[in-house]
């Protein structure tokens, strides 16, 4: 069976299937009512990187090196300067499916590391189409360089250079190249009657927004709903290629986010989060539960809807026991498979846990959920405008300070209050079994953690995208400046 990974960057409140109110997501709602929808799924991490590389190896990203360790909870990830990447100890979901003869390509955002230690090549896939950088810019290639796209080893082009992003108007054609990379893609092992893994990870809903001519000013959301109605047609289009080469039945399609909308680039260039607590960068529902969606027609019941508490990481052990593989023995995995719950409609009991950088902040079991820490950004940062809770201010939640409460957690029932407003009463007695169970789980979760070594701390000048492989071909090498290496600043 081969598996699609359809990974956007949009909030669980972003689809018509989970009620947002202009319905423009025909192809996605149609996809989820002939598959299964998620309503309980989350992210590994509030941003994007650390997400990434969870879903690549089934691990929490405390264990597989993406975090920092510079300040206490503090988000991170990797922009150019960054020295750090996805370490060679850690086994990736494509190099693991190469065993069972798949053929697996990358089109759009690694996002796991631009040094050439770190080129996702290197790390089980066949072919990428897409850049290791978000698409930031257009830089002057004297402080910085713009980011580069690449087709397979090397680079073919930059960002704003050779890859147009209008910022005035917002149109960019990308989303039109990635999905003929897929449709291409699916075709060519089609024909070879070879199984192959696509994870398909575009940002057109990543600020600055961006959607192709032909879908600029067709959304009542601006310019965020353009870039959504485009990548909504995209899916539609990849799965009725499916269908039209006839291998629709054995393939599994998955499509999720790596984080909750960004409501600091909200309205214009963010989405929704639905009824849930702040946003990106945060570890309140908003921050990391993810619109979810199961597709593989003639296996999975239409119109199924799970309540499991599923995580992107889950997404490496499903794809793995779908090939017939086990995952690897030597290392802890966080990921579960989800087969017999999309399958047969199963429950497996089993906790989320919400880190931000090297601090569990919170748990869920069930329908409870803990605050052992509570922090939506500084004082300082939300006094320059930056607001990851715009209009969601919750007294003695969404803190400004970081806010211990290891010893009094707050409890939240996720079921009678899923935007997170009303904490239990720490006299009741629903408050002390249910911390009575989350606690355990956080000690017994913590007592066999084994922090990998974190990939996130040091940043540096001189590794940007001055000279990637391809530069020379091409006249696009840069002159990298000194080698400066310092501890990279993370204000969240």
């Amino acid at each position: 069976t081969s598996s699609g990974v359809f990974l956007l960057q949009m909030g669980w409140g972003d689809l018509g299937a989970f009620g947002e109110p202009s319905k423009e997501t025909p192809n996605l709602d149609q996809m989820a009512a002939e598959g299964m929808l998620f309503l309980d799924f989350y992210t590994a991490n509030p941003l994007c990187s650390p997400s990434r590389a969870a879903l690549l190896t089934g691990r929490l990203p405390v264990r597989n090196g993406f975090y920092t360790t510079n300040g206490h909870a503090r988000n991170a990830y990797t922009p150019q300067d960054i020295v750090g990447g996805i370490p060679d100890s850690e086994l990736l979901l494509p190099e693991l499916l190469k065993k069972a003869g798949y053929v697996n390509k990358i089109i759009g955002k690694w996002h796991l590391g631009h040094r050439p230690q770190f080129h996702p090549l290197k790390h089980g896939f066949d072919e990428w189409f897409g850049s290791p950088n978000c698409h930031f810019g257009p830089y002057d290639n004297r402080e910085r360089p713009n980011i580069p796209v690449y087709r397979d080893w090397e680079m073919i082009g930059r960002y704003y250079e050779d890859f147009k992003i209008d910022l005035k108007t917002g149109e960019a054609n990308l989303t039109q190249l990635y999905l003929q990379e897929a449709l291409d893609f699916i075709s060519k092992q089609q024909a070879s009657q070879q199984p192959f893994f696509l994870y398909w990870a575009i940002d057109a809903t990543h600020a600055p927004v961006y959607a192709s001519k032909q879908f600029l000013g067709t959304s009542q959301r601006g310019l965020y709903g353009d870039a959504v109605r485009e990548i909504d047609d995209s899916v539609g289009k990849i799965l009725n290629h499916l269908q039209q080469l006839g291998i629709s039945e054995n393939t599994f399609v998955f499509f999720t986010s790596d984080n909750g909308a960004a409501l600091i680039s909200a309205p214009k260039q963010g989405g929704s989060n639905g009824p849930f607590l702040c946003g990106k960068q945060t570890t309140f529902e908003g921050g990391m539960r993810e619109p979810a969606i199961a597709w593989w027609p003639g296996h999975i019941p239409a119109g199924g809807v799970s309540h499991q508490l599923g995580n992107v990481m889950d997404l490496f052990s499903t794809s793995l026991s779908l090939a017939g593989l086990q995952p690897p023995s030597d290392r802890q995995i966080d990921g579960i498979d989800l087969l017999p719950v999309i399958l047969q409609g199963k429950l497996i009991d089993r906790p989320i846990f919400y880190y931000r950088g090297n601090e569990l902040m919170a748990v869920r079991a069930g329908l409870y959920k803990a605050h052992y820490w509570t922090w939506s950004n500084s004082w300082e940062e939300h006094g320059k405008g930056i607001d990851f809770c715009p209009g969601q201010s919750v007294s003695g939640v969404t803190t400004h300070t970081q806010e211990e409460h290891t010893y009094l957690p707050l409890l939240f029932h996720l079921g009678r209050d899923p935007g997170e407003k009303f904490p239990l009463s720490f006299a009741s007695e629903e408050y002390q079994r249910a911390v009575e169970r989350l606690s355990g789980l956080v000690q017994q979760h913590k007592a066999t953690l084994v922090p990998g070594q974190p990939q996130l701390n040091v940043c540096d000048q001189a590794v940007m995208n001055w000279s990637p492989p391809g530069c020379e071909k091409l006249g696009k090498c840069l002159k990298a400046p000194e080698s400066d290496p310092k501890k990279c600043s993370w204000p969240h």
